[in-house]
């Protein structure tokens, strides 16, 4: 650990809190909205499938794919940044 990384530990965990925060919304808006407005989304056909189907079979996964991944890669930078990275 870096001498000055204990410093700003205060502003480490704020941008890690504001992070978690953000994604945990992209989250709560693609389930949750998803849901809500399925029946408008039957309206339009992907790949021969109500597109509302094809969202929560297919696309909700790759979106929460997109934020462990996000997440992981933002962390690791922001751990390096703060001299708190394990390698």
């Amino acid at each position: 650990m870096k001498s000055g990384a204990r410093i700003n530990s205060d502003e480490y965990w704020r941008k890690t809190k504001r992070l978690t925060w953000w994604l945990l919304s992209i989250w709560v808006l693609a389930t949750f909205v998803m849901n809500w407005f399925a029946r408008e989304l039957n309206a339009y056909v992907f790949l021969d499938f109500p597109l509302a189907f094809y969202m929560d079979a297919q696309g909700l996964l790759i979106i929460y794919l997109a934020i462990i991944w996000f997440y992981n890669r933002r962390m690791r930078q922001l751990d390096a940044e703060y001299g708190i990275d394990d390698e």
